[in-house]
């Protein structure tokens, strides 16, 4: 979700269509199923959890495809400062 998304409200179900075919043909070409992409999730959110509060329920992880090279793109939206230790 970029930046002015937030603003237009819910996307169509043509476009959530759209991003879940992507998904699964960008899945299928980096031959990563989608319950290893929800693991790297959840490990990612961990790890940056403990350095930064950030908001669990607006996490986005998905993969891109730019011709032969793959990308994993995380969207992490933060809430505050640093967390002490």
């Amino acid at each position: 979700m970029g930046f002015f998304d937030r603003f237009r409200g819910s996307p169509s179900s043509r476009d959530v269509a759209k991003r879940r075919l992507q998904l699964v043909l960008v899945h299928d070409r980096a031959n990563i199923s989608p319950g290893v992409l929800e693991q790297i999730k959840d490990e990612i959110i961990a790890v940056i959890s403990r350095h930064v509060e950030i908001d669990r329920e607006g996490v986005e992880v998905h993969f891109t495809q730019d011709g032969r090279e793959s990308r994993l793109v995380a969207d992490i939206p933060l809430l505050g400062g640093s967390r002490r230790r």
